[in-house]
C-alpha cells in the first residue's frame, strides 16, 4: 500500500497566516526525503473551508520546487470550471517543472457557489466532467482540438509546453456514489475517495464494482483519503487532536450531516441550532477518531491499514493540516513515515 500526503485545511484561523503554506512546503519535503508516494492538493473556491488552495497546478508548481522524486498530484481539479485546453496547459507545466510526476484526480464538483466561475455547468457538471476527463487525456497525448478564437472562426490548437509524461495519470474524485466508482472502472481511471457517508464495509462493495468495471488488464488504482494523526500515546493524540478535528468537523458540518442521515434525515445545515451541531460534531468526532481516521500509535494505524488492505486500497492519502500548529503536524510525521516502513502488505 502507497502512502501520501494530502492538504486540505480550514483556512479561517488567522494565526499562521505568515507561515500558511510552511506545512505544505515542509511536509512536501519530509515525503520526499522518506519515500512517500505523492502530496495531494485540492481546488476550492470562496471558503475558509479548503481556502488556500483555490488552483492545485499553482500549489503543485511550488511542490515541485522544493522535492525531487516525490509525485505531485491534483486531489482534486473541479473539471467543469475550466476548458480542458487550460486544464492541459497548467498541468503540462507543472509536468515539466517536476520531471514527469504529475498527477490529477477530476472532480464534478458539489458546492454551488464554487460554479459562480462558471454557472452555466452546474447543472450537467456529472456529464462535463466525463468529456473534460477525455479531451484532456487527448490534450495531454499532442491531439489538436478545435475551438472558436476571438472572431468567431474555427481553430485548430494544441498545449504548449508539450507534457514530459506520454499519459497523464487520472483518477476520479468520489464522494461514495456507486455509479462514479462504475464510470472510474469504465473509463480506466484511478478512483480517489474518503469515508464520509460511507464505511470501510459500502467502500469495499464499491471497490469490487470498480475492479469489475475496469477494462481488461488495467489494475486500476483506490487512494482513500483519510485524516491523519499519530503519536507515542493514543490518549494524548486523541486529545492533540479534538478540538482542532472537531473545529474541522464543524466547518463541513454539510458534509457531516449527509454522512449522518441516521442522526438527523433530510435536516438542512443552516436550520440546525448550536446544540443540534454540537450533537453531531461530538458524534461525528468518536466515530471518525475510532474507525474513520488514522488516529493513535503505530500499532492502531497498523490495524487500520489491515482492513483498509482487505477492503481493496491501494493508498492511503493521510489529510493532516486539520491540526492547527504546523510545528506538532510535521512533529507527528515521523510516526506516519514508521508505520509506513513497518506495514508490510
Amino acid at each position: 500500500m502507497d502512502f501520501s500526503l494530502f492538504y486540505f485545511a480550514d483556512d479561517s484561523d488567522a494565526s499562521e497566516q505568515g507561515e500558511r503554506y510552511r506545512l505544505l512546503l515542509d511536509g512536501a519535503r519530509f515525503a520526499d526525503d522518506h519515500g512517500f508516494a505523492a502530496v495531494w492538493t485540492p481546488e476550492r473556491h470562496f471558503h475558509p473551508f479548503g481556502g488556500g488552495y483555490p488552483n492545485p497546478a499553482v500549489t503543485g508548481a511550488a511542490v515541485a520546487a522544493v522535492t525531487k522524486n516525490i509525485g505531485i498530484r491534483a486531489g482534486s481539479v473541479v473539471a467543469p470550471l475550466h476548458p480542458p485546453v487550460r486544464i492541459a496547459e497548467e498541468w503540462s507545466v507543472v509536468d515539466n517543472l517536476s520531471g514527469g510526476r504529475v498527477g490529477v484526480s477530476f472532480a464534478s464538483g458539489w458546492h454551488a457557489v464554487d460554479f459562480a466561475i462558471r454557472p452555466e455547468n452546474y447543472a450537467n457538471r456529472r456529464d462535463v466532467v466525463v468529456e473534460t476527463i477525455n479531451s484532456v487525456r487527448d490534450l495531454w497525448r499532442g491531439n489538436k482540438t478545435t475551438l472558436l478564437d476571438g472572431e468567431g472562426k474555427s481553430v485548430e490548437v494544441k498545449v504548449y509546453p508539450p507534457p514530459v509524461s506520454p499519459e497523464l495519470p487520472v483518477w476520479l474524485t468520489s464522494s461514495g456514489s456507486p455509479e462514479t466508482f462504475k464510470a472510474a472502472g469504465s473509463l480506466g481511471v484511478g478512483v480517489l475517495t474518503h469515508l464520509l457517508g460511507q464505511d470501510l464495509k459500502d467502500l469495499k462493495a464499491k471497490i469490487a464494482t470498480y475492479r469489475e468495471s475496469l477494462p481488461e488488464g488495467t489494475p486500476g488504482h483506490v487512494a482513500l483519503m483519510l485524516h491523519t494523526f499519530l503519536g507515542a500515546d493514543r490518549d494524548e493524540v486523541r486529545e492533540v487532536v479534538r478540538e482542532p478535528f472537531s473545529a474541522y468537523l464543524r466547518s463541513s458540518i454539510g458534509l457531516i450531516i449527509r454522512a449522518s442521515g441516521d442522526i438527523l434525515p433530510g435536516v438542512d445545515p443552516d436550520s440546525l441550532s448550536p446544540e443540534d451541531i454540537d450533537f453531531l460534531v461530538e458524534r461525528s468526532f468518536d466515530r471518525y477518531f475510532d474507525t474513520g481516521g488514522l488516529f493513535g500509535t503505530v500499532e492502531d494505524g497498523t490495524a487500520m491499514l489491515d482492513q483498509l488492505h482487505e477492503a481493496g486500497v491501494d493508498e492511503v492519502a493521510c489529510l493532516i493540516d486539520f491540526v492547527g500548529n504546523t510545528d506538532t503536524v510535521l512533529g507527528g510525521l515521523k510516526y506516519l513515515d514508521r508505520l509506513k516502513n513497518t506495514w508490510k502488505k
